[in-house]
């Protein structure tokens, strides 16, 4: 696997496969990898020949008391875990690569990147936007892998690739998921041996709220029992459960087609998120 930190080098080698009829996969990472991003990059090797992996702790998508100075980072842990997952390359570039002097532009977000996680994080998204629109014009990647964990992310990057027409297509790979059901996420590297216990409870609360609204409650009525029973269950705040179209992302009160639930609450100091299908 190659490690290229600047845009030349990444353009060079991503010019090489073209000329040799090629397609490239583009799996964006903040680094501190596990299984799930591991499942990315084998859904990019199944729908291109290269892929190409990048780690970068995108300082536009973190408020000033979010934690971007001590997001976990292991960089030659990392590695490891590409070359064995068979990745081709790896873009690992510092912020003044992604960001370089004069650097001006600015995405400001509306349509899925509102409510939930745009309310609770309001920067986030047009950071989002912004790193994975300037990753896919520097990668001139043919797909790009996300994973559904992070739901209302995927479809707020869907909207940008179409509002944009950026020439990408989008796939996305089921979350993946601890043998008792906690999602796989770097953050969970700040979670203690008693959080990590209690953390699964989001997964199980909302798993309850999905069957109850297929089984025809209103968003009010399931959504409204999962946040008590996750204060219940010890965790300190509730950020939302929710209802949405896997569609559009559109807020539902009956669940109406494909659909969503949605969570994100509070151990301590960790902030946890999920969501289900249904």
């Amino acid at each position: 696997m190659r490690i290229v930190r600047d845009a030349a080098a990444l353009a060079a080698a991503v010019s090489a496969w073209r000329a040799a009829g090629e397609r490239v996969a583009l799996v964006p990472t903040m680094g501190y990898l596990h299984e799930g991003h591991l499942a990315l990059v084998a859904r990019g090797r199944e729908l291109a020949q290269r892929v190409v992996a990048t780690i970068f702790v995108n300082p536009t998508q973190f408020a000033p008391h979010e934690d971007l100075g001590r997001y976990p980072r292991d960089e030659e842990g990392d590695i490891a875990k590409l070359e064995g997952a068979g990745c081709d390359l790896l873009f690992a570039p510092p912020v003044e690569v992604m960001y370089p002097p004069g650097f001006a532009t600015r995405i400001v977000m509306s349509g899925p990147a509102e409510g939930l996680e745009g309310t609770h994080r309001p920067q986030m998204f047009s950071g989002v936007a912004l790193v994975c629109s300037r990753l896919f014009g520097l990668s001139r990647a043919d797909v790009a892998v996300f994973g559904e964990k992070d739901w209302q992310q995927v479809m707020v990057i869907r909207r940008v690739v179409e509002d944009l027409a950026i020439p990408i297509a989008i796939e996305t790979v089921p979350t993946v998921r601890a043998a008792d059901g906690l999602a796989l996420s770097s953050r969970n590297a700040y979670l203690d041996a008693e959080a990590r216990q209690k953390a699964v409870e989001l997964y199980r609360v909302l798993t309850h709220a999905a069957e109850r609204l297929k089984a025809g409650a209103t968003a009010t009525e399931a959504c409204g029992e999962a946040e008590t029973r996750l204060r219940e269950a010890g965790f300190r705040q509730v950020d939302y459960v929710a209802l949405r179209s896997e569609l559009d992302f559109s807020q539902m009160e009956k669940r109406i087609g494909p659909a969503r639930a949605l969570g994100a609450a509070w151990l301590g100091q960790v902030r946890l998120i999920d969501n289900l299908v249904i």
